[in-house]
C-alpha cells in the first residue's frame, strides 16, 4: 500500500485558530464521507461476453499476458444513434491498417453502461459482422458512470496499447497515428509506463466564439481549478482520446476512484505521482450533438470531485494502491 500524498511533500497546513477552520472543517468532511475504493466486483453477468455465434466466452483480464496490439475502449450510455458512425469510421481505419500489416492486431470493446435503449444490440451487429475477436460488447448490469464504464473495460482488454474513445466519435479515428506518435516520442518509459493524450486546447479559441458567455466563464472556472488542485501540465484532461501503454493503464485504472465525468482528471494526477510520463498531443476533433453532459450541474459535480480528488488524496483517504478486479 503506498503512503498518502501527504509524505511525499504535499502537506494541508491544518493548524488551529479561528482563520483555519473552514479549511479544517473541509479536509474532514472530505476525509469522512471518503469511500475508500470503489468496488471492482464484477456482477455474474458481467463475467462474460457473448460471442458472435451466441457462446458465453469469459472475459479476460488486464493482469492476463497481451495477445493484441491494439484494444480500443467504447463507454456508451444510450448510443444508439450515435455509436454506428463512430464504429463505421474506427473499424474501417482498423481493417485497412490490419492489411497493409497484417503483424497489427485489435480489438473493440463496447461497453454499455446499462443504457436504457439499443446500445447492446446495435454494438452486437459489428460484432456479429467483424467477429467476437475484434467486437467485444460488455454490457454492464447497472449504470456505474463513464469513468467506470472505461474502467471495466480496460481492465477486460488484450491490448499492448490501449486507447480510450467516445462513442460519439467526435475524435478523428485516424488521429490515432497522432497519439502513437506522441507515445513513441516518451520513450524510454519508465517500468513500460506512458499516456498519450489527444488534445483541444489548439481549438480553444474557435471554441469560445461559437459559446455562450455563460459556458464559457464555467469552461475557465473548470480549468483553473484542474490547474489550481490536480494536474498541472496538461491543458485539456477532459478530451476522451487517450492512449495507454497497458502496465500505465493497470497501474492508474486499478487505483482510480472517481466513476463519472473528472475521472479523467483523477487518472492523470495518479499518473503524475507515480511519475508516468504524459504527452499532449493535438487532435481533430467536431463537436457532436447528443452530449450527456449537462452545462451546469455537471460542472458543479466535477469541480467537486476535483476539490475531494486534492483533498481525499491529500490527507491519506485515498491511497495509490493497485487492485484486481473480481
Amino acid at each position: 500500500m503506498a503512503a498518502p500524498l501527504s509524505s511525499m511533500g504535499v502537506v494541508p497546513d491544518l493548524r488551529s485558530g479561528p482563520a483555519r477552520k473552514p479549511e479544517l472543517a473541509v479536509c474532514m468532511i472530505a476525509h469522512i464521507t471518503a469511500v475508500k475504493m470503489p468496488t471492482l466486483h464484477r456482477h455474474a453477468e458481467e463475467k462474460f461476453f457473448v460471442s458472435a455465434e451466441g457462446r458465453k466466452e469469459p472475459v479476460p483480464s488486464i493482469h492476463d499476458p497481451p495477445t493484441k496490439e491494439l484494444s480500443v475502449v467504447v463507454p456508451s450510455y444510450n448510443e444508439e444513434d450515435r455509436l454506428p458512425l463512430m464504429m463505421d469510421e474506427a473499424l474501417d481505419y482498423l481493417e485497412k491498417r490490419q492489411k497493409r500489416d497484417p503483424s497489427f492486431t485489435y480489438e473493440v470493446i463496447v461497453v454499455d453502461d446499462g443504457s436504457k435503449d439499443q446500445t447492446t444490440e446495435v454494438a452486437m451487429k459489428y460484432c456479429e459482422k467483424y467477429g467476437s475477436d475484434k467486437v467485444r460488447v460488455l454490457s454492464l448490469v447497472k449504470n456505474r458512470g463513464k469513468g467506470g464504464a472505461v474502467r471495466m473495460g480496460v481492465l477486460s482488454s488484450r491490448g499492448k496499447k490501449i486507447l480510450m474513445a467516445d462513442a460519439d466519435g467526435a475524435t478523428k479515428f485516424a488521429d490515432i497515428e497522432k497519439v502513437e506518435e506522441g507515445l513513441k516520442n516518451l520513450q524510454p518509459w519508465p517500468n513500460q509506463m506512458a499516456i498519450s493524450c489527444g488534445s483541444r486546447a489548439h481549438m480553444e479559441k474557435d471554441s469560445i466564439a461559437k459559446r455562450s458567455y455563460f459556458r464559457t466563464l464555467l469552461m475557465y472556472g473548470f480549468h483553473f481549478l484542474v490547474w489550481f488542485l490536480c494536474v498541472k501540465k496538461i491543458r485539456d484532461t477532459q478530451c476522451g482520446f487517450k492512449l495507454l501503454t497497458r502496465e500505465a493503464a493497470l497501474r492508474t485504472f486499478s487505483t482510480l476512484h472517481v466513476e463519472r465525468w473528472a475521472f479523467d482528471v483523477e487518472l492523470l494526477y495518479i499518473a503524475q505521482h507515480l511519475r508516468i510520463p504524459i504527452a499532449e498531443v493535438a487532435v481533430n476533433w467536431t463537436e457532436i450533438e447528443g452530449s450527456k453532459l449537462v452545462p451546469f450541474w455537471s460542472w458543479l459535480q466535477m469541480g467537486r470531485d476535483l476539490l475531494f480528488i486534492r483533498l481525499r488524496y491529500m490527507t491519506g483517504a485515498w491511497q495509490l494502491e493497485t487492485r484486481k478486479c473480481n
